[in-house]
Parts: structure tokens; sequence; C-alpha cells
């Protein structure tokens, strides 16, 4: 029985520096098995590289414009606009490294996880080639820092790594049982609860369940992690996560750093394809 493949891959903003890497080795090798894939906001942008089949997209869309003012800006924000841009990102994205819309959206199933306003639930979409922007702005829409709030189909978004930062259940759920997911933290890290509880209903007062959904992000993302470690039987869940050594942050922005976190993640997909070589060579010379 051949199990389905799925590839899954977390944001983290400029943390998606790694998978970028990842993804880029992938490519130079001509590695896609997957029957889908799913991505969050950062993780969901750098698929649309990997899809396209444009190395070093990904890589350039985070050093190249998610550094510029026009998308990471304080003073902005200090005077009530946006911390960063993501229309803009993705806008000026496809106007400086246009894609082959058919060639991304029309091959390999993909999903983006987006978090609903209304239930502080992830709603799952699949990106064509009418409806990517809406769904890439609001998949990384990112509460507080973005003031926008896209809407579409009679529901409206924020990001969806308030809800399932890393979607592995959910490709569980569609038929999954073969899933490699790119994480954007070491293997080691747990994410911790908010410290002041009530500081974080007072900032989404107005948004009850979105509060909620951040106060139980720790605790579903831990369970993420222990679903991963300890997967069911009938599936096989490969990991690729950043070395302890990886230093970028959310909203790192310089360039030696980021490049550095690049080369980690280049670093790690060889790794990953190698092991896989390896372990298929075992099982063939098994067989024989």
């Amino acid at each position: 029985m051949v199990m389905k493949k799925a590839l899954v891959v977390e944001g983290g903003a400029m943390r998606g520096i790694f998978a970028s890497g990842v993804l880029d080795s992938f490519l130079a090798h001509d590695y896609n098995p997957f029957d889908f894939v799913i991505g969050v906001s950062a993780g969901a942008s750098n698929l649309v590289g990997y899809l396209a089949q444009q190395p070093e997209r990904s890589f350039r869309v985070i050093t190249e414009l998610a550094t510029r003012r026009e998308f990471f800006d304080p003073l902005r924000f200090l005077k009530g606009g946006s911390l960063v841009d993501v229309k803009w990102l993705i806008d000026e994205s496809n106007h400086q490294f246009p894609i082959d819309s058919h060639k991304t959206f029309n091959q390999t199933p993909f999903f983006a996880a987006a978090t609903n306003i209304e239930t502080g639930r992830a709603d799952y979409y699949q990106l064509t080639e009418d409806n990517q922007v809406k769904i890439l702005e609001a998949t990384a829409a990112l509460p507080i820092a973005y003031k926008q709030t896209p809407c579409f189909s009679g529901e409206c978004y924020t990001d969806g790594g308030v809800s399932d930062s890393i979607p592995v259940i959910e490709a569980y759920r569609r038929g999954a049982r073969d899933i490699t997911v790119i994480l954007s933290h070491p293997l080691s890290y747990e994410m911790h609860p908010p410290k002041v509880k009530w500081f974080t209903k007072k900032l989404f007062a107005r948004h009850p369940h979105i509060a909620r959904s951040m106060l139980l992000r720790a605790r579903n993302y831990n369970r993420t992690l222990d679903f991963i470690r300890n997967f069911p039987d009938d599936a096989v869940i490969r990991v690729i996560a950043p070395p302890p050594s990886f230093s970028v942050k959310r909203l790192t922005m310089k360039k030696q750093i980021l490049e550095s976190g690049y080369k980690m993640g280049l670093k790690s997909g060889l790794l990953h394809l190698t092991h896989r070589s390896i372990n298929m060579k075992r099982s063939e010379n098994m067989k024989v």
C-alpha cells in the first residue's frame, strides 16, 4: 500500500529563512514526492517559491524585501499603522519575482491555514490562481502588528499560526501517512503561555475567540509537537528543524544572520535527502 505523502511548513516570520533553504535543497535535487502541501504564514510564502520551482525566490523575498522599511516600520506602528505590511510584501514579491501561476497552483494541491476571527479556529483553504493573494495575506496577518483584516468567503481572518502553527494533524486528517515537517525552531523548543493573561484578553477584547486562541496557543503548539514526536502507528513523520545554533528571530533584519540561517536550511535539506536515499537503499537490499 502506497502511503499518501504531505509536506508541512511552519511559519515564524523571518525564521522562515530556514525553510527557504531546505526547500531550495529540495529544488536542487528535483525532490517533490508530495501529494499535497500545507503552509502557515511564512511557511506558505516559502511554498510558493518551491511549487513555482524558483530557487532562491523565498530567500530574496526575505532578505531583499522583508528587510525594507516598506514592510517593517516601527515608526509607522507608533503612529498607529502596521508594524509589518503583509499585503505590500505579497504584491511586491509577485512584481519583482513573478511566478508561473498555473504551475504553482495547479499541480501539487497547496493549502494554507488562517485563523477565523469569529471562531478562533483554523480554516484551511486551497490556494488557486484567483484566491492566492487573499489566502497568503490572511495566513500571514500577524495580530496587532498588521492592522488590516483580510476578509473573503464571508469570513475574516488573522495569522494561521494563532490556531495551528504546524498543521501536521490536519495533514494526517486529510489522509497523509508519510509526512515531512519543516519547523522554524530547534527540536528542543517548547512554547510558553502568556505571562499576563489579562493583558492578552484586553488586547483582543473585540475578538474574544482570538483572545482564547492566543491563551491556548502554547498548549496547542506543544500538543502538536507531542503528536510529531509520538506519531500514530499507521504513520511516519520526518522532521527537519534548525540546529540549536540557529539565531534568527521573528523580526531579525540583519542580512548576515539571515544568510547564515538560510545556509543552515540548505545543509539540513541536503542531510534529509541523503538520509532518505540511504534508508531507501537499505530497504531495497533487505527485500533482495
